[in-house]
């Protein structure tokens, strides 16, 4: 009880006492025998400076400690780029969230395994990704399927009519599932094109062919999509190249609300297998 009560207390702090927090990263705060105020500018400066070195090197050496718990025995490692592993570490050193550093360490241990899966751009582009967009990447794979057994993820967003007499008989001719319902509104996904995860556009495939099923694989099911009717179409939002690469890392959870929900949504148009 007593704990948790710290907790809510914590969480209270005034602003102006958790500015003055900040003082201990930039060596403003006293420790032991260090006194800023009776320190120069230059001795408050190698201060902070010591103080970085020690947190870099924990973040690197906790990284390397998840990586070799990560790293299997029977099978065959390799020897990495002398560049890359140059560069994943002087990123790396930056990455204090204990989430993240797992990432991290899973990309490392995936690297001496089978090198060549994730590209520096990727790094830089993880080390500037927060917990919270890596939890909405997360989020969106839940719902992404890999479509007629392709590589990669595609989330399936709707369908459309796109021709045919039967379109002047429909009230709508565009047929969006609600995202946000399960956790991914429209907000999220902006944040995630702007990470660089998504391409910006929404993308369509070519008219479905009635004699040929559409295969849906998501984490723990799979379905099959035959079309009714000529002139269909599937609305999807596609992973960039760097979103697939991140895509390794995440692993595969299942939304079931959003499975049943699409096969609610395609049901008018679509034989749902």
């Amino acid at each position: 009880m007593a704990e948790h009560h710290t907790h809510l207390a914590h969480q209270h702090v005034s602003a102006r006492k958790k500015a003055l927090l900040l003082g201990r990263q930039l060596g403003l705060a006293s420790e032991q025998a260090y006194r800023p105020a009776q320190s120069s500018l230059a001795e408050r400066a190698a201060h902070r400076a010591h103080t970085l070195a020690s947190q870099y090197q924990t973040n690197v050496e906790t990284i390397f400690a998840l990586a070799l718990s990560y790293t299997p025995s029977d099978v065959t490692g390799v020897e990495l780029d002398p560049d890359w592993s140059h560069q994943f570490f002087m990123m790396a050193e930056q990455i204090q969230n204990r989430t993240m550093q797992d990432l991290w360490a899973r990309i490392l241990a995936s690297e001496i395994v089978n090198p060549g899966n994730f590209s520096l751009r990727t790094l830089a582009l993880l080390k500037q990704l927060t917990y919270r967009e890596a939890q909405m990447l997360e989020k969106a794979l839940t719902m992404a399927a890999k479509v007629n057994h392709e590589p990669r993820f595609k989330l399936v967003s709707g369908y459309r009519l796109s021709g045919g007499i039967g379109q002047y008989f429909r009230r709508n001719t565009n047929f969006n599932l609600s995202l946000s319902q399960f956790g991914l509104p429209y907000s999220s996904m902006l944040t995630l094109v702007d990470a660089g995860i998504f391409h910006s556009s929404e993308f369509e495939t070519g008219e479905l062919n009635r004699k040929t099923p559409i295969h849906l694989s998501f984490p723990g099911l799979s379905m099959q999509l035959i079309p009714k009717r000529r002139h269909l179409q599937l609305k999807y939002y596609r992973l960039t190249p760097i979103g697939d690469e991140l895509a390794q890392l995440v692993p595969p959870k299942a939304e079931p609300a959003y499975y049943q929900a699409l096969q609610q949504q395609f049901a008018k148009d679509f034989i749902i297998d």
